[in-house]
């Protein structure tokens, strides 16, 4: 209570003399009475006393005191029992003022004296629910604006560190705030109230929010004559559908949500979008599909522009949740997913070397690289299992039911049998729609238009139009029907002649018309598939050997090799007979280039809602900026990597257009987004989509503004770990390239760059290490700013331990000579200096065995012990004594080494300056670099 004890009484000037000018008689001298006479009288009285006679003062300052200090009290009282309690009474007392600043600052304590209560509970027990609790109730419909709001605080405090009990919970706050809540209530307490509820919701649990708080709620998001109170309501309504859980959301909370959506006042409206996302993660995938998405489209096309806002930047973030964690392939390198899955056509139709049956390898040079096909996994019919089983099959198991169109499927597993139906629907699957088995004649005749739809479709070259079922007839020599397979005739041949002259003519023709446009990954992936099945047919007949030959040498890379096993080109020529049919059947045009419509329809996915990616890529429209939002673009580009997620890698060519446009958008706050998320985005990619679309966009990103590369600079090493070794090795060459900045004291810039080159030591080999990173290092720890040269001591070091523990060590020791001669005897003091940090570096972080470090670096540190500025010879002391001394090959009193250090040591000692003596006489409790480095033994910018 010092602070009471300093406060004025409330007594007639007269009476205390305070504040009059006292002459003395017999001099001219004022006498003023001090405070300290007012210090005396109040250390005379108790806690408690000094408590009444303050409380019970007119002045409002002195209240404000009393409320401010009352913690001090108890802390005083604490060790008795009914002094406690006597407080707190007097607190009940105190919060009946009718001064609401002495209210707040009481209501300002409450939280800490709660807690002072909680962690004296056996002393003072159910002292909170007794005499604060209440309080803390009744002011939350007081009169003032300020004691609610102080009151509200106050509350969320109390529940956060749990200090109320659930039944208080239940039984005196729910109570009060429903009745808060009720249609007479005052407006601003209804509104302050349900705001209350609804951040309440999550500290209170799932069971007493849907009892006792969603009922309310659910009503106050009908209340018609306030839109404030609906306003909050939308505006917290994501927090109470992630608190209840899905059901309650969707059978109570959806219908009031449609409500809002569509309310008259446009920030309602507004508010709803905001939290569209939370509401749309409470909801199942089919709600959200079916009706959260036509919902959200009204809201973007909203005639107020404060709420088309508010959707646009809520759209990247509500298409996120509909993101499937097992179609968007969290690996990066298709090498590392699971066996069962490396013959899978990927999002890239990637197939490794070395781990690709032999029948079915392909030239290093053919691997398609462009998302062709989904990444549902559609697997090829060649895996291990299946050669086998193809080279073991009779003819007769080999045969094809036709019926009306070649029945065939990419997959075969059984495994897949399920799934066959979902994956059927997705785009980019080469497999027919229908996929009965080997030798059964079911079929659905009706196929929807959705059904029909593959990516395969808008690219290619429409085909002409190819009666397959007859030839097929012909060639087979009769006629079969699917009801009776038993009838089916025997192939006379490993493989039969499923494509005859004419086809094979309509082959050349589609790769022809194709081969302008082979820089498409997609397109090259299409003509590899068409090559293989032109080559099976060829192998049909042994009389056309001789013009196989010629005609294989104008066929484009990536053919099957020459030595493939026949049941495998049986395979592959069933696959593209079912193919062609597939196409022959569908409804294409007939222009030989892409149309507008085609461009679209590449750009279609089941994933989402095509509606909302049609709004989400619609954001880069310059129109968009006028009409929107100024920066809607850098909302696009902020959100582009979870929507690429939820995607999927397959799906990327709906997104790369929109990137390469926000990458070039003219404003560098969108390109700075993209640059710092660019790392993240690679990983969603995958290596090959990120050597094709994302290594030129970084590369441009390299020579932008500051603002942009400092994004790219402070994730260099989380890209460039994902790209593969050669195309790694490029960027060595423009390592050098950040030492220069637009503006010369943008020192952090190259503090960035010297931590992201710590980094970068494990991705190169020491000669390139050597050749290309040691030159920067040594640049940075000459810095004029001493954080950059921290740091760079630092990479010195690392740089040491790496060349070093190379084999042969002979880049190590060139390190160390160069540091020796460019540092250790540079003609500066701060190099000098700069030599004894990295010593003291590698000293500590154990970069070099100590024998070596005693070999080769200690000599020409121990003769800086004469060195003309004292500065380093403090540092010197510093690392001796702090650092090489502490390690157990120093101490060792053999060891030959010891006795220079010794000598050394002693005679900083003996040093002229009283900082070196201090440093090598004392061992200093601070051992690390930064410390030292922030003493005035190092210099400063």
């Amino acid at each position: 209570m010092a602070d009471l004890s300093l406060l004025q009484e409330d007594l007639p000037d007269d009476a205390d003399g305070f504040g009059v000018d006292d002459y003395s008689s017999e001099s001219d001298v004022i006498i003023v009475p001090s405070a300290l006479d007012f210090v005396s009288q109040d250390e005379m009285l108790t806690p408690l006393g000094r408590l009444d006679k303050y409380a019970a003062s007119e002045n409002v300052f002195n209240r404000q005191m009393v409320a401010r200090s009352l913690l001090d009290t108890l802390r005083e009282v604490s060790d008795d029992e009914r002094d406690c309690i006597a407080v707190l009474e007097r607190i009940s007392r105190l919060a009946e003022d009718s001064e609401p600043t002495v209210r707040a600052e009481l209501m300002e304590q409450v939280p800490h004296i709660a807690l002072f209560c909680q962690e004296n509970r056996p002393s003072i027990p159910y002292a909170f629910s007794k005499y604060l609790l209440p309080i803390v109730v009744r002011y939350l419909a007081d009169q003032n604006n300020q004691v609610r709001k102080t009151s509200q605080a106050a509350l969320l405090a109390l529940l956060e560190q749990e200090l109320i009990e659930r039944y208080d919970v239940e039984t005196r706050v729910c109570s009060v705030l429903i009745e808060l809540t009720a249609p007479d209530s005052n407006d601003d307490v209804k509104t302050e109230a349900v705001a209350i509820m609804c951040k309440m919701a999550p500290m209170v649990g799932k069971d007493i929010t849907e009892r006792l708080i969603l009922p309310r709620f659910c009503e106050m998001c009908c209340d018609c004559r306030m839109f404030h109170v609906r306003k909050v309501c939308a505006a917290n309504f994501g927090d109470i559908c992630s608190v209840v859980g899905q059901q309650a959301t969707e059978e109570m909370l959806l219908p009031r949500f449609f409500q809002l959506c569509s309310d008259n006042v446009w920030g309602v409206r507004k508010a709803c979008a905001e939290c569209f996302m939370a509401v749309s993660c409470a909801t199942c995938q089919e709600i959200r599909r079916t009706k959260l998405s036509a919902l959200f489209i009204n809201l973007i096309s909203d005639p107020s522009r404060w709420v088309r806002q508010a959707a646009f930047q809520s759209l990247g973030p509500f298409i996120s949740t509909f993101a499937n964690p097992s179609s968007s392939g969290q690996y990066f390198k298709e090498e590392s997913k699971s066996s069962e899955d490396n013959l899978s056509v990927e999002g890239k139709n990637r197939v490794s070397d070395g781990e690709v049956p032999e029948a079915i390898q392909t030239q290093p040079e053919a691997a398609p690289s462009g998302p062709s096909v989904n990444d549902s996994s559609v697997k090829l019919e060649s895996t291990t299992e299946e050669l086998v089983e193809t080279t073991r099959r009779s003819p007769a198991e080999k045969s094809v039911a036709v019926d009306g169109s070649l029945l065939c499927a990419l997959s075969s597993d059984p495994h897949q049998d399920a799934a066959s139906h979902v994956n059927d629907k997705k785009p980019g699957n080469y497999t027919s729609l229908l996929q009965p088995e080997v030798g059964s004649g079911s079929q659905d005749p009706t196929v929807s238009d959705q059904e029909l739809y593959n990516s395969f479709h808008f690219w290619r070259t429409p085909l002409p139009d190819i009666d397959i079922d007859t030839e097929l007839e012909l060639d087979s020599g009769g006629e079969y029907s699917p009801e009776r397979p038993e009838e089916t005739p025997e192939v006379s041949g490993p493989c039969s002649p499923s494509i005859t002259m004419a086809t094979r003519r309509e082959l050349e023709e589609m790769i022809e018309n194709l081969e302008p446009h082979i820089d498409d990954p997609d397109v090259k992936a299409q003509v590899e598939v068409l090559s293989a099945a032109l080559r099976a047919s060829r192998l049909d007949t042994h009389e056309e050997t001789a013009s196989n030959d010629k005609r294989s040498d104008s066929l484009p890379n990536g053919q099957v090799n020459q030595d493939d096993s026949v049941p495998l080109i049986c395979d592959a020529v069933e696959n593209m007979d079912c193919t062609l049919r597939y196409i022959h059947d569908s409804d294409l045009s007939t222009n030989n280039s892409f149309s507008p419509d085609e461009e679209t329809k590449s750009k279609v996915q089941d994933v989402v809602p095509q509606a909302l990616l049609d709004q989400y890529l619609s954001m880069t429209d310059p129109s968009r900026a006028q009409t929107v939002d100024t920066e809607i673009a850098k909302h696009c580009a902020y959100s582009l990597p979870g929507v690429a997620l939820t995607l999927g890698r397959q799906n990327w060519h709906c997104l790369r257009e929109t990137y390469e446009t926000l990458a070039s958008d003219m404003q560098w706050k969108v390109r700075r987004t993209l640059a710092f998320s660019i790392h993240e985005l690679a990983v969603i990619l995958g290596d090959q989509l990120t050597a094709a679309d994302l290594v030129p966009i970084f590369n441009g990103f390299l020579k932008d503004l500051d603002e942009v590369r400092i994004g790219v600079l402070k994730h260099l090493h989380d890209f460039l770990k994902l790209l593969h070794i050669d195309k790694r090795r490029e960027y060595l060459y423009q390592l050098q390239e950040f030492l220069v900045t637009d503006n010369s004291r943008n020192w952090r810039f190259r503090a960035e760059l010297a931590e992201q080159l710590i980094l970068l030591l494990e991705l190169y080999s020491p000669r390139d290490v050597y050749d290309y990173l040691r030159p920067i290092a040594l640049n940075l720890c000459a810095d004029k700013v001493s954080s950059v040269r921290w740091i760079s001591y630092k990479l010195v070091s690392e740089m040491v331990k790496k060349l070093y523990v190379a084999t042969p060590p002979t880049f190590g020791v060139d390190l160390i000579n160069e540091l020796v001669e460019n540092f250790g005897r540079c003609h500066k003091w701060s190099g000098r200096q700069a030599f004894v940090f990295v010593c003291q570096t590698v000293i500590e972080d154990d970069c070099l065995p100590m024998d070596q470090f005693a070999l080769h670096l200690m000599p020409h540190l121990l003769t800086l012990a004469n060195d003309r500025v004292p500065n380093v010879r403090v540092l010197l002391a510093k690392t001796l004594r702090q650092s090489l001394l502490e390690k157990e090959y120093f101490l060792n009193s053999a060891n030959c080494h010891q006795e220079a250090v010794e000598q050394t040591i002693m005679a900083l000692q003996m040093d002229r300056d009283s900082d070196v003596k201090y440093f090598a006489s004392i061992h200093p409790a601070s051992t690390k670099i930064a410390e030292d480095a922030m003493s005035t033994a190092s210099s400063t910018y």
